[in-house]
């Protein structure tokens, strides 16, 4: 590829920013907003960026962004298959090959995401790369955007991160939880055998993790199943949950989608979430 065309990514990519709203990307909506779009800094915080690398480039002085920040950018500003090639080919890149697992989320799952705003789902890549999530997830599961991009997969932190994070588990559980993961992986290996991504999170899942190592050597595959889930709010307390995986085959990402009997106290607890956000309630005074 030729070189870095500065001046038309720069417009490209503040064109994209001034699209979004802090909704669109999962994020809280904050205090009123003086201009359109989000901010540098939100767009540096999903992409795990510095800000200053984002003003850089938006003034069409940045230094040539690495395929993986590109990814990352355009993950961020929820670009379409074509506009994501296009900031790839401004930026001297090759765009993601054939073979590789996408990364990008096809508009109209990014519409359903948006649709669903009543109850938190996610969107992972094949190997369980959180790809796009929004504002009620975050407050059910967590601030995904807090999380270093390359940290931000469901995987990696499961053997190498936070454990199973706010999922209560039994012991039990926890084992047949871990063995289902790899087995996962697994299969995911055997459908893009040459993506470097995934070979990348292989080999430290591997090394470093003793329990992934061992159930690798088991050989088993497996895929994701629809559960039902207990997730340990901080403020709220355990919530059951149904949590239903629904596959999009064109581009092999999984919408997950948590949703309460109606009715109930976790029902009434997603109520709340809705109104309260990623915002902690404040302690008793007893």
């Amino acid at each position: 590829m030729g070189g870095v065309d500065r001046a038309e990514l720069a417009t490209v990519l503040r064109t994209a920013r001034s699209r979004l709203t802090p909704a669109d990307a999962g994020l809280p909506g904050g205090s009123r907003r003086q201009v359109p779009g989000l901010r540098r800094e939100e767009v540096a915080s999903l992409a795990g960026v510095s800000v200053d690398y984002i003003v850089r480039l938006e003034q069409g002085r940045g230094p040539k962004p690495s395929e993986q920040v590109l990814g990352a950018l355009t993950r961020a500003l929820r670009l379409t298959d074509v506009d994501r090639d296009l900031v790839f080919r401004l930026a001297g890149s090759e765009p993601p090959q054939a073979g590789r697992i996408p990364m990008a989320i096809r508009p109209s799952v990014l519409r359903l995401l948006d649709r669903l705003a009543d109850l938190p789902v996610l969107v992972l890549s094949a190997k369980s790369d959180v790809l796009a999530w929004n504002p009620l997830s975050a407050a059910l599961l967590g601030d995904f955007s807090a999380i270093p991009v390359p940290r931000r997969n469901i995987m990696w932190q499961r053997f190498l991160g936070t454990g199973t994070g706010r999922l209560v588990m039994t012991p039990e559980e926890a084992d047949s939880n871990a063995a289902a993961c790899v087995g996962c992986l697994r299969a995911v290996k055997a459908a893009y055998p040459d993506d470097p991504g995934l070979s990348r999170l292989l080999t430290e899942l591997r090394t470093g993790s003793p329990e992934f190592e061992s159930h690798w050597q088991a050989g088993r595959s497996s895929t994701m199943h629809s559960l039902t889930k207990t997730i340990a709010h901080p403020d709220l307390g355990a919530l059951t949950l149904d949590c239903d995986a629904m596959h999009v085959p064109d581009t092999d990402q999984t919408i997950i989608i948590y949703s309460a009997t109606p009715h109930t106290p976790t029902a009434t607890a997603l109520d709340l979430l809705r109104v309260t956000g990623l915002e902690s309630f404040p302690e008793s005074a007893c």
